[in-house]
Protein backbone atom coordinates (compact mmCIF):
# COMPACT_ATOMS: atom_id res chain seq x y z
CA UNK A 1 0.00 0.00 0.00
CA UNK A 2 1.71 3.34 -1.19
CA UNK A 3 1.31 6.35 0.95
CA UNK A 4 1.05 9.57 -1.30
CA UNK A 5 0.07 13.09 -0.49
CA UNK A 6 -2.56 15.12 -2.47
CA UNK A 7 -4.01 19.40 -2.82
CA UNK A 8 -7.64 19.37 -2.95
CA UNK A 9 -9.79 22.72 -3.31
CA UNK A 10 -13.01 23.03 -2.05
CA UNK A 11 -15.78 25.32 -1.15
CA UNK A 12 -17.68 25.21 2.02
CA UNK A 13 -19.96 27.31 3.73
CA UNK A 14 -18.70 28.18 7.76
CA UNK A 15 -21.21 29.91 9.74
CA UNK A 16 -19.47 32.88 11.74
CA UNK A 17 -20.29 33.20 15.44
CA UNK A 18 -21.91 36.55 14.36
CA UNK A 19 -23.95 34.53 11.24
CA UNK A 20 -25.36 32.19 14.04
CA UNK A 21 -26.43 34.80 16.37
CA UNK A 22 -28.08 36.67 13.77
CA UNK A 23 -30.17 33.41 12.51
CA UNK A 24 -30.68 32.69 16.23
CA UNK A 25 -32.66 36.07 17.07
CA UNK A 26 -34.23 36.14 13.64
CA UNK A 27 -36.09 33.15 14.73
CA UNK A 28 -36.91 34.31 17.98
CA UNK A 29 -40.11 35.33 19.64
CA UNK A 30 -40.38 39.00 21.20
CA UNK A 31 -41.14 37.07 24.75
CA UNK A 32 -37.50 34.56 24.12
CA UNK A 33 -35.89 37.90 21.88
CA UNK A 34 -36.18 39.96 25.37
CA UNK A 35 -35.26 37.10 28.03
CA UNK A 36 -32.19 36.31 25.26
CA UNK A 37 -31.01 40.29 25.78
CA UNK A 38 -31.36 39.56 29.60
CA UNK A 39 -29.15 37.08 29.28
CA UNK A 40 -26.60 38.99 27.41
CA UNK A 41 -26.90 41.87 29.68
CA UNK A 42 -26.09 40.30 32.68
CA UNK A 43 -22.89 38.50 31.29
CA UNK A 44 -21.63 41.27 29.27
CA UNK A 45 -21.01 44.30 31.41
CA UNK A 46 -20.10 46.90 27.93
CA UNK A 47 -23.66 46.62 26.85
CA UNK A 48 -26.60 48.36 28.73
CA UNK A 49 -30.21 48.67 28.27
CA UNK A 50 -31.81 52.49 28.51
CA UNK A 51 -35.50 51.10 27.88
CA UNK A 52 -35.25 48.86 31.59
CA UNK A 53 -38.51 47.96 32.44
CA UNK A 54 -38.15 47.99 35.68
CA UNK A 55 -37.15 51.75 35.43
CA UNK A 56 -40.57 52.86 36.39
CA UNK A 57 -42.11 49.95 38.87
CA UNK A 58 -42.52 51.00 42.28
CA UNK A 59 -39.43 50.58 44.77
CA UNK A 60 -39.27 50.24 48.34
CA UNK A 61 -37.14 51.35 50.87
CA UNK A 62 -35.45 49.34 53.77
CA UNK A 63 -37.94 51.00 56.13
CA UNK A 64 -41.22 50.16 54.09
CA UNK A 65 -41.43 53.40 52.47
CA UNK A 66 -42.22 54.20 48.88
CA UNK A 67 -38.37 55.09 47.06
CA UNK A 68 -39.83 58.54 44.88
CA UNK A 69 -35.96 58.84 43.75
CA UNK A 70 -35.75 58.40 39.66
CA UNK A 71 -34.35 55.58 38.76
CA UNK A 72 -30.10 55.01 37.89
CA UNK A 73 -30.90 55.11 34.38
CA UNK A 74 -33.43 58.27 33.85
CA UNK A 75 -31.12 60.07 36.24
CA UNK A 76 -27.79 59.24 34.53
CA UNK A 77 -29.72 59.06 30.62
CA UNK A 78 -29.45 62.67 30.14
CA UNK A 79 -26.20 63.53 31.20
CA UNK A 80 -24.76 60.69 29.57
CA UNK A 81 -26.49 61.91 26.37
CA UNK A 82 -24.84 65.07 26.44
CA UNK A 83 -21.42 63.70 27.18
CA UNK A 84 -20.83 60.94 25.25
CA UNK A 85 -20.02 62.81 21.98
CA UNK A 86 -19.75 60.10 19.12
CA UNK A 87 -20.54 57.10 21.37
CA UNK A 88 -23.82 58.40 22.70
CA UNK A 89 -25.47 59.22 19.94
CA UNK A 90 -28.21 57.42 18.22
CA UNK A 91 -28.12 54.75 15.90
CA UNK A 92 -30.73 54.45 13.39
CA UNK A 93 -31.73 51.04 11.99
CA UNK A 94 -29.46 50.28 9.06
CA UNK A 95 -32.33 49.69 6.13
CA UNK A 96 -32.27 46.57 3.97
CA UNK A 97 -30.48 46.38 1.07
CA UNK A 98 -31.66 42.95 -0.53
CA UNK A 99 -28.34 41.25 0.49
CA UNK A 100 -29.18 37.30 0.61
CA UNK A 101 -28.65 35.15 3.38
CA UNK A 102 -30.19 33.09 6.29
CA UNK A 103 -29.92 36.32 8.27
CA UNK A 104 -31.71 38.95 5.86
CA UNK A 105 -28.62 40.99 5.62
CA UNK A 106 -24.70 41.20 5.77
CA UNK A 107 -23.52 39.02 8.45
CA UNK A 108 -19.60 39.70 8.49
CA UNK A 109 -18.11 41.73 11.35
CA UNK A 110 -18.76 45.38 12.15
CA UNK A 111 -16.47 47.50 9.95
CA UNK A 112 -15.12 50.41 11.56
CA UNK A 113 -14.97 51.99 15.61
CA UNK A 114 -17.57 54.56 14.26
CA UNK A 115 -20.46 55.98 16.20
CA UNK A 116 -23.12 54.22 14.95
CA UNK A 117 -21.31 51.08 16.43
CA UNK A 118 -20.89 52.51 19.85
CA UNK A 119 -24.39 54.47 19.97
CA UNK A 120 -27.87 52.82 21.60
CA UNK A 121 -30.27 51.06 19.08
CA UNK A 122 -34.19 51.60 19.02
CA UNK A 123 -36.53 53.96 19.49
CA UNK A 124 -35.49 57.35 19.63
CA UNK A 125 -36.65 60.04 22.03
CA UNK A 126 -36.61 59.52 26.39
CA UNK A 127 -37.88 56.52 28.08
CA UNK A 128 -39.43 58.09 30.56
CA UNK A 129 -42.85 57.35 31.15
CA UNK A 130 -46.48 59.26 32.77
CA UNK A 131 -46.65 58.28 36.22
CA UNK A 132 -49.85 58.11 38.02
CA UNK A 133 -51.57 61.01 38.80
CA UNK A 134 -51.31 60.16 43.28
CA UNK A 135 -47.97 58.78 42.67
CA UNK A 136 -49.44 55.93 44.82
CA UNK A 137 -48.64 52.03 43.54
CA UNK A 138 -51.95 50.26 41.87
CA UNK A 139 -51.47 46.68 43.71
CA UNK A 140 -54.05 43.89 41.92
CA UNK A 141 -55.78 42.09 44.86
CA UNK A 142 -55.46 38.23 44.62
CA UNK A 143 -58.17 36.25 43.30
CA UNK A 144 -60.63 34.38 45.23
CA UNK A 145 -60.46 30.71 44.95
CA UNK A 146 -63.88 28.55 45.05
CA UNK A 147 -62.62 26.88 48.26
CA UNK A 148 -61.99 30.49 49.77
CA UNK A 149 -65.90 31.41 48.53
CA UNK A 150 -67.09 28.58 49.47
CA UNK A 151 -65.54 28.31 53.13
CA UNK A 152 -66.37 31.81 53.81
CA UNK A 153 -70.39 30.58 53.52
CA UNK A 154 -69.50 27.29 55.78
CA UNK A 155 -67.85 30.35 58.26
CA UNK A 156 -71.37 32.51 58.03
CA UNK A 157 -73.44 29.56 58.98
CA UNK A 158 -74.19 28.43 62.52
CA UNK A 159 -73.34 24.85 62.30
CA UNK A 160 -71.42 22.80 65.03
CA UNK A 161 -67.38 22.46 64.60
CA UNK A 162 -68.10 18.58 63.21
CA UNK A 163 -70.10 19.60 60.49
CA UNK A 164 -68.16 22.16 59.59
CA UNK A 165 -65.37 19.64 59.47
CA UNK A 166 -67.35 17.35 57.20
CA UNK A 167 -68.68 20.46 54.68
CA UNK A 168 -64.71 21.07 54.85
CA UNK A 169 -63.62 17.64 53.76
CA UNK A 170 -66.62 17.65 51.09
CA UNK A 171 -65.35 21.02 49.88
CA UNK A 172 -61.82 19.62 49.42
CA UNK A 173 -62.84 17.22 47.53
CA UNK A 174 -64.16 19.33 44.58
CA UNK A 175 -62.48 19.86 41.05
CA UNK A 176 -61.79 22.66 39.61
CA UNK A 177 -65.35 23.10 37.72
CA UNK A 178 -67.09 22.61 41.29
CA UNK A 179 -68.01 18.51 40.61
CA UNK A 180 -66.93 15.93 43.11
CA UNK A 181 -65.99 13.58 40.76
CA UNK A 182 -65.06 11.08 43.73
CA UNK A 183 -68.01 8.94 44.89
CA UNK A 184 -69.27 9.87 48.06
CA UNK A 185 -68.98 6.16 49.04
CA UNK A 186 -65.22 6.45 48.89
CA UNK A 187 -65.18 9.52 50.77
CA UNK A 188 -66.88 7.68 53.75
CA UNK A 189 -64.57 4.90 53.53
CA UNK A 190 -61.40 6.88 54.01
CA UNK A 191 -62.75 8.55 57.37
CA UNK A 192 -61.10 6.65 60.30
CA UNK A 193 -63.52 4.55 62.37
CA UNK A 194 -62.93 6.00 65.52
CA UNK A 195 -64.41 9.30 64.55
CA UNK A 196 -67.78 7.49 64.43
CA UNK A 197 -69.24 9.16 60.98
CA UNK A 198 -72.47 8.09 59.61
CA UNK A 199 -72.89 7.98 55.97
CA UNK A 200 -75.95 10.38 56.38
CA UNK A 201 -74.10 12.96 57.66
CA UNK A 202 -71.81 12.85 54.77
CA UNK A 203 -75.02 13.28 52.65
CA UNK A 204 -76.52 16.11 54.88
CA UNK A 205 -72.38 17.83 54.58
CA UNK A 206 -72.98 17.34 50.95
CA UNK A 207 -76.27 18.68 50.55
CA UNK A 208 -75.40 21.83 52.05
CA UNK A 209 -72.48 22.00 49.74
CA UNK A 210 -75.62 22.31 47.04
CA UNK A 211 -77.45 24.78 48.50
CA UNK A 212 -73.92 27.06 48.40
CA UNK A 213 -73.37 29.54 45.88
CA UNK A 214 -72.55 29.27 42.89
CA UNK A 215 -75.33 27.09 42.26
CA UNK A 216 -74.88 23.38 40.91
CA UNK A 217 -71.59 23.54 43.34
CA UNK A 218 -70.82 20.25 44.53
CA UNK A 219 -73.09 18.14 41.28
CA UNK A 220 -72.22 14.73 40.71
CA UNK A 221 -72.72 14.82 37.09
CA UNK A 222 -73.68 17.28 34.47
CA UNK A 223 -77.31 16.41 34.69
CA UNK A 224 -77.32 17.01 38.53
CA UNK A 225 -75.29 19.88 38.23
CA UNK A 226 -78.23 21.63 35.39
CA UNK A 227 -80.87 19.92 37.88
CA UNK A 228 -79.05 21.89 40.94
CA UNK A 229 -79.48 25.34 39.04
CA UNK A 230 -83.34 25.11 37.82
CA UNK A 231 -84.51 24.38 41.26
CA UNK A 232 -82.73 27.37 42.26
CA UNK A 233 -83.71 30.23 39.15
CA UNK A 234 -85.95 32.37 40.04
CA UNK A 235 -89.29 33.26 37.62
CA UNK A 236 -89.66 30.01 36.02
CA UNK A 237 -93.09 29.07 35.33
CA UNK A 238 -94.29 25.80 37.10
CA UNK A 239 -94.71 23.88 34.21
CA UNK A 240 -91.59 24.79 32.47
CA UNK A 241 -89.61 24.28 35.20
CA UNK A 242 -90.50 20.63 35.53
CA UNK A 243 -90.32 19.76 31.76
CA UNK A 244 -86.94 21.30 32.39
CA UNK A 245 -86.16 19.15 35.05
CA UNK A 246 -86.98 15.52 33.12
CA UNK A 247 -85.00 16.97 30.18
CA UNK A 248 -81.72 17.81 31.90
CA UNK A 249 -82.09 14.18 34.09
CA UNK A 250 -83.46 11.69 31.58
CA UNK A 251 -83.17 12.89 28.82
CA UNK A 252 -80.25 15.25 28.46
CA UNK A 253 -78.40 13.08 25.87
CA UNK A 254 -81.04 13.60 23.45
CA UNK A 255 -81.28 17.45 24.07
CA UNK A 256 -77.42 17.68 23.45
CA UNK A 257 -77.96 15.74 19.72
CA UNK A 258 -80.74 18.24 19.48
CA UNK A 259 -83.13 15.33 19.31
CA UNK A 260 -86.48 17.50 19.24
CA UNK A 261 -88.66 14.93 17.35
CA UNK A 262 -87.86 12.41 19.94
CA UNK A 263 -88.23 15.08 23.05
CA UNK A 264 -91.54 16.05 21.82
CA UNK A 265 -93.12 12.43 21.92
CA UNK A 266 -91.29 11.57 25.09
CA UNK A 267 -92.69 14.51 26.47
CA UNK A 268 -95.55 15.37 24.73
CA UNK A 269 -95.01 18.55 24.07
CA UNK A 270 -95.43 21.15 21.21
CA UNK A 271 -92.62 23.02 19.91
CA UNK A 272 -93.47 26.42 22.17
CA UNK A 273 -93.34 24.17 25.27
CA UNK A 274 -90.21 22.88 24.09
CA UNK A 275 -88.50 25.92 23.34
CA UNK A 276 -89.26 27.42 26.82
CA UNK A 277 -87.55 24.60 28.31
CA UNK A 278 -84.27 24.83 26.20
CA UNK A 279 -84.08 29.13 27.09
CA UNK A 280 -84.20 27.73 30.82
CA UNK A 281 -81.60 25.27 30.77
CA UNK A 282 -79.32 27.30 27.89
CA UNK A 283 -79.33 29.75 31.21
CA UNK A 284 -77.42 27.24 33.37
CA UNK A 285 -73.69 27.11 33.74
CA UNK A 286 -72.69 23.49 33.11
CA UNK A 287 -69.30 23.59 34.56
CA UNK A 288 -69.82 26.27 38.07
CA UNK A 289 -66.77 26.74 39.11
CA UNK A 290 -65.07 27.48 36.76
CA UNK A 291 -65.54 31.38 38.09
CA UNK A 292 -62.87 31.06 40.03
CA UNK A 293 -59.97 29.55 38.61
CA UNK A 294 -56.87 31.52 38.50
CA UNK A 295 -55.76 30.82 34.91
CA UNK A 296 -53.88 33.96 33.45
CA UNK A 297 -54.38 34.59 30.00
CA UNK A 298 -51.56 35.76 27.41
CA UNK A 299 -51.42 38.26 25.56
CA UNK A 300 -49.65 38.89 22.34
CA UNK A 301 -47.37 42.35 21.68
CA UNK A 302 -47.52 43.08 17.90
CA UNK A 303 -44.01 43.28 16.04
CA UNK A 304 -45.39 45.48 13.53
CA UNK A 305 -48.64 47.38 12.61
CA UNK A 306 -50.85 48.17 9.67
CA UNK A 307 -52.26 51.85 9.58
CA UNK A 308 -54.01 53.12 6.38
CA UNK A 309 -52.31 56.08 4.87
CA UNK A 310 -53.08 57.87 1.62
CA UNK A 311 -51.72 55.93 -0.77
CA UNK A 312 -52.68 52.55 1.07
CA UNK A 313 -51.42 50.65 3.61
CA UNK A 314 -48.36 51.51 5.33
CA UNK A 315 -46.04 49.48 8.20
CA UNK A 316 -44.68 49.99 11.40
CA UNK A 317 -42.27 48.51 13.73
CA UNK A 318 -43.63 48.19 17.25
CA UNK A 319 -41.38 50.38 19.54
CA UNK A 320 -42.42 49.20 22.36
CA UNK A 321 -40.96 45.61 21.18
CA UNK A 322 -37.81 47.34 20.08
CA UNK A 323 -34.59 47.44 23.03
CA UNK A 324 -32.35 50.00 23.15
CA UNK A 325 -29.01 49.17 23.71
CA UNK A 326 -25.81 50.82 23.42
CA UNK A 327 -22.15 50.51 24.83
CA UNK A 328 -21.45 51.39 28.27
CA UNK A 329 -19.79 55.03 27.70
CA UNK A 330 -17.08 54.67 30.71
CA UNK A 331 -16.07 51.18 29.19
CA UNK A 332 -15.87 52.39 25.79
CA UNK A 333 -13.86 55.92 27.22
CA UNK A 334 -11.11 53.35 29.08
CA UNK A 335 -10.59 51.52 25.56
CA UNK A 336 -10.14 53.97 23.62
CA UNK A 337 -7.44 55.32 25.73
CA UNK A 338 -5.79 51.75 25.50
CA UNK A 339 -7.21 51.14 29.10
CA UNK A 340 -8.50 47.40 28.68
CA UNK A 341 -7.71 44.00 28.42
CA UNK A 342 -8.24 41.11 25.79
CA UNK A 343 -11.24 39.57 27.54
CA UNK A 344 -12.84 43.47 27.46
CA UNK A 345 -12.22 43.69 23.78
CA UNK A 346 -13.89 40.66 23.11
CA UNK A 347 -17.04 41.65 24.98
CA UNK A 348 -17.17 44.85 23.27
CA UNK A 349 -16.84 42.73 19.91
CA UNK A 350 -19.97 40.91 21.33
CA UNK A 351 -21.71 44.01 22.56
CA UNK A 352 -21.11 45.60 18.82
CA UNK A 353 -22.42 42.25 17.01
CA UNK A 354 -25.55 42.46 19.25
CA UNK A 355 -26.29 45.35 18.25
CA UNK A 356 -25.95 45.47 14.54
CA UNK A 357 -27.66 41.52 14.73
CA UNK A 358 -30.64 43.78 16.19
CA UNK A 359 -30.99 45.95 13.23
CA UNK A 360 -30.80 43.42 10.91
CA UNK A 361 -33.85 41.40 12.72
CA UNK A 362 -36.17 44.30 13.02
CA UNK A 363 -34.90 45.39 9.58
CA UNK A 364 -35.99 41.94 8.24
CA UNK A 365 -39.17 42.01 9.44
CA UNK A 366 -40.38 45.29 8.45
CA UNK A 367 -39.09 43.73 5.01
CA UNK A 368 -41.08 40.89 5.03
CA UNK A 369 -44.13 42.37 6.55
CA UNK A 370 -44.11 45.22 3.98
CA UNK A 371 -43.96 42.58 0.90
CA UNK A 372 -47.20 40.67 2.47
CA UNK A 373 -49.13 43.69 3.17
CA UNK A 374 -48.11 44.57 -0.70
CA UNK A 375 -49.56 41.36 -1.72
CA UNK A 376 -52.94 40.93 0.81
CA UNK A 377 -54.24 44.25 0.02
CA UNK A 378 -57.70 43.15 -0.35
CA UNK A 379 -57.37 41.21 2.51
CA UNK A 380 -56.86 44.84 4.40
CA UNK A 381 -59.48 46.94 2.54
CA UNK A 382 -62.36 43.47 2.08
CA UNK A 383 -61.64 41.08 5.29
CA UNK A 384 -60.65 37.27 4.85
CA UNK A 385 -62.58 36.69 2.31
CA UNK A 386 -60.29 38.55 -0.09
CA UNK A 387 -57.21 36.72 0.42
CA UNK A 388 -55.32 35.45 -2.33
CA UNK A 389 -52.78 32.42 -2.08
CA UNK A 390 -49.54 32.46 -1.05
CA UNK A 391 -46.63 30.82 -0.71
CA UNK A 392 -43.09 31.65 1.08
CA UNK A 393 -41.13 31.46 -1.63
CA UNK A 394 -42.78 34.25 -3.22
CA UNK A 395 -41.46 36.52 -0.76
CA UNK A 396 -38.48 35.13 -0.68
CA UNK A 397 -37.70 35.57 -4.63
CA UNK A 398 -39.47 38.91 -3.98
CA UNK A 399 -36.92 40.52 -1.52
CA UNK A 400 -33.75 38.12 -1.96
CA UNK A 401 -33.65 35.52 1.08
CA UNK A 402 -33.62 32.06 1.32
CA UNK A 403 -36.80 30.73 1.93
CA UNK A 404 -35.95 29.44 5.53
CA UNK A 405 -35.47 32.75 6.37
CA UNK A 406 -39.26 33.94 5.82
CA UNK A 407 -40.13 31.21 7.84
CA UNK A 408 -38.06 32.10 11.05
CA UNK A 409 -39.27 35.68 10.20
CA UNK A 410 -43.17 34.43 9.84
CA UNK A 411 -43.13 32.54 12.95
CA UNK A 412 -44.23 33.48 16.03
CA UNK A 413 -44.26 36.97 14.72
CA UNK A 414 -47.66 39.47 15.12
CA UNK A 415 -49.13 42.24 12.85
CA UNK A 416 -51.99 44.55 13.98
CA UNK A 417 -54.21 45.17 11.76
CA UNK A 418 -57.55 46.75 11.56
CA UNK A 419 -59.21 43.25 11.31
CA UNK A 420 -57.61 41.92 14.52
CA UNK A 421 -53.72 40.54 15.87
CA UNK A 422 -52.57 37.74 13.37
CA UNK A 423 -49.70 35.68 13.08
CA UNK A 424 -46.97 36.76 9.83
CA UNK A 425 -48.06 32.63 8.72
CA UNK A 426 -51.53 33.43 9.14
CA UNK A 427 -51.45 35.43 5.16
CA UNK A 428 -49.53 32.40 3.86
CA UNK A 429 -51.94 29.32 2.46
CA UNK A 430 -52.80 27.07 -0.40
CA UNK A 431 -54.51 27.42 -2.73
CA UNK A 432 -57.74 25.75 -4.51
CA UNK A 433 -58.49 25.62 -8.08
CA UNK A 434 -61.41 27.51 -9.71
CA UNK A 435 -63.75 27.08 -12.72
CA UNK A 436 -62.07 30.16 -14.36
CA UNK A 437 -58.69 28.71 -14.12
CA UNK A 438 -57.86 30.86 -11.35
CA UNK A 439 -57.29 30.08 -7.59
CA UNK A 440 -58.49 30.88 -4.66
CA UNK A 441 -56.89 30.91 -1.13
CA UNK A 442 -57.86 28.54 1.36
CA UNK A 443 -58.28 31.04 4.52
CA UNK A 444 -60.45 32.73 2.09
CA UNK A 445 -62.65 29.48 1.77
CA UNK A 446 -62.56 28.98 5.20
CA UNK A 447 -64.29 32.89 5.83
CA UNK A 448 -66.77 32.19 3.16
CA UNK A 449 -67.71 28.77 4.95
CA UNK A 450 -68.17 30.98 8.66
CA UNK A 451 -70.28 33.55 6.63
CA UNK A 452 -72.41 31.03 5.11
CA UNK A 453 -73.21 29.60 8.18
CA UNK A 454 -73.40 32.34 10.17
CA UNK A 455 -76.59 33.34 7.71
CA UNK A 456 -77.87 30.13 7.41
CA UNK A 457 -81.75 29.47 9.19
CA UNK A 458 -81.44 27.79 12.25
CA UNK A 459 -84.04 25.32 11.65
CA UNK A 460 -82.49 24.37 8.26
CA UNK A 461 -79.04 24.40 8.04
CA UNK A 462 -76.57 24.04 5.50
CA UNK A 463 -75.25 20.42 5.13
CA UNK A 464 -71.66 19.87 4.00
CA UNK A 465 -72.69 18.95 0.50
CA UNK A 466 -75.08 22.31 0.33
CA UNK A 467 -71.68 24.55 1.33
CA UNK A 468 -70.14 22.56 -1.11
CA UNK A 469 -72.43 23.26 -3.63
CA UNK A 470 -72.39 26.66 -2.79
CA UNK A 471 -68.90 27.51 -3.14
CA UNK A 472 -69.44 25.70 -6.66
CA UNK A 473 -71.89 28.33 -7.88
CA UNK A 474 -69.24 31.25 -6.70
CA UNK A 475 -66.61 29.09 -9.08
CA UNK A 476 -64.70 27.26 -6.13
CA UNK A 477 -64.66 23.49 -6.97
CA UNK A 478 -64.25 22.04 -3.44
CA UNK A 479 -65.01 18.34 -2.13
CA UNK A 480 -67.63 17.79 0.47
CA UNK A 481 -65.02 16.24 2.47
CA UNK A 482 -62.66 19.21 2.40
CA UNK A 483 -65.48 21.49 3.31
CA UNK A 484 -65.85 19.34 6.25
CA UNK A 485 -62.02 19.69 7.44
CA UNK A 486 -62.30 23.25 7.09
CA UNK A 487 -65.22 23.37 9.16
CA UNK A 488 -64.15 20.87 11.68
CA UNK A 489 -60.99 23.63 11.93
CA UNK A 490 -63.20 26.87 12.20
CA UNK A 491 -64.87 24.12 15.28
CA UNK A 492 -68.22 24.93 13.75
CA UNK A 493 -70.28 22.38 15.34
CA UNK A 494 -72.04 20.01 12.15
CA UNK A 495 -75.37 20.09 10.67
CA UNK A 496 -77.24 17.60 13.55
CA UNK A 497 -76.09 19.98 16.53
CA UNK A 498 -76.59 23.30 14.15
CA UNK A 499 -80.28 22.63 13.99
CA UNK A 500 -82.86 24.41 16.68
CA UNK A 501 -86.35 24.55 16.96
Amino acid sequence: MKQTLQLKTSQHLALTPQLQQSIRLLQLSTLELHQEIEQVLSENPLLERLDDPLDRSVRLLADGAINSAPSSSQAGEAPAAQGNGDEGGSAPAESGNGEGGDAGGDSGESGGEGGEDWGEYGRSGSGSGGEDEDGRPQLEASPVTLREHLMEQVRLTCCAARDCALVELVVDALDDNGYLEEPLEDIHARLPEELEIEFDELRTALAMVQSMDPPGVGARSAAECLALQIRRMPGVPMVTRRMALVIVEKYLTWFAQREFNKLKKALDCDDEDLREAQAVIRQCNPHPGAAFASDVSDFVVPDVIVRRAKDGWSVQLNPEVMPRLRVNSLYASLMKQGKSETQMNAQLQEAKWLIKNMRQRFDTILRVAQAIVDRQRNFFSHGAVAMRPLVLREIADTLGLHESTISRVTTQKYMLTPHGMFELKYFFGSHVATEAGGEASSTAIRALIVQLTGAEDPKNPLSDSKIAEMLGEQGMVIARRTVAKYREALKIPPVSLRKSL
